[in-house]
């Protein structure tokens, strides 16, 4: 079988050079990294880049991270979801499905409350309404410092645009303990999403797991998936088949939607 992706191309989007691949043919599922991460990150996942039957993937690297570049150095989710829908009209593209890790839910999230029309279905893998105290602890404590060499080889060859961008990323991760608006969404505004809905979550994220319940209650066509003894990000290695044994489904539109238990007071 021919694993060879369809493009591997850079486009001038919003003041950068956005990079993406497309694998496969079929209907279009596009796959949001997470922040730190790059497209290929999802090799980890879907083996050879080889899409499900009937699917192709879109794989971008979000703004400044991989081979986009960013010469603002500037990034808020808010914005890269406007750089994806940007790609997506590039590539002529009205109406898709999505999975987005961390950041790349992030940018889902805004995806589907700025223009639901666009997303017919996404699985929101570690996402959040709002950042907790927890993850803004943790955010405060993104350094290089304590980097080996071994570490800057890897940094380097997931980010090639020279160590300027890998500092850029790592001060920009750190700056969101102090983001307030960026990631902020509200029941109501949650409600508005129109996209069918799963919610990926590790019980021990450092993202707390009421906060995904709390997204499954005001999102109107979700479901609300958690992995137990699972932190950020439980769908790769031993949590691999468990996800796509999910997810897979989900997506192909298997499920059948059974109304939520009313609210007790």
């Amino acid at each position: 079988m021919n694993t060879s992706p369809i493009v591997t191309e850079s486009v001038p989007i919003n003041g950068m050079e956005m990079y993406y691949e497309i694998h496969g043919q079929g209907e279009p599922l596009l796959l949001l990294h997470g922040f730190l991460g790059i497209g290929a990150d999802w090799g980890h996942l879907f083996k050879d880049l080889e899409p499900p039957d009937g699917f192709q993937f879109i794989i971008p690297d979000l703004r400044g991270h991989g081979h986009s570049t960013n010469p603002s150095a500037l990034f808020t989710h808010r914005s890269s979801a406007i750089d994806v829908f940007a790609l997506l009209d590039h590539l002529k593209i009205e109406r898709c499905k999505a999975i987005g890790m961390s950041c790349g839910a992030k940018t889902l999230l805004h995806m589907a409350t700025q223009q639901p029309a666009r997303l017919d279905a996404m699985v929101l893998v570690s996402a959040t309404p709002y950042f907790p105290r927890e993850a803004r602890e943790l955010m405060a404590q993104i350094t290089l410092e304590d980097k080996t060499e071994a570490d800057w080889q890897f940094l380097r060859r997931r980010h090639p645009h020279g160590d300027a961008q890998i500092h850029m990323l790592f001060d920009q991760g750190r700056a969101m303990k102090d983001s307030f608006d960026d990631v902020n969404f509200t029941p109501p505004l949650l409600s508005t999403i129109t996209a069918r809905t799963l919610i990926v979550h590790g019980d021990r994220d450092f993202y707390p797991v009421h906060l995904a319940a709390e997204m499954h209650r005001a999102i109107p066509k979700s479901y609300l998936a958690v992995v137990p003894n699972a932190g950020h990000g439980p769908v790769f290695g031993e949590h691999t088949a468990y996800f796509l044994q999910t997810a897979l489904p989900f997506l192909q539109g298997e499920w059948e939607q059974k109304p939520l238990p009313p609210v007790l007071p």
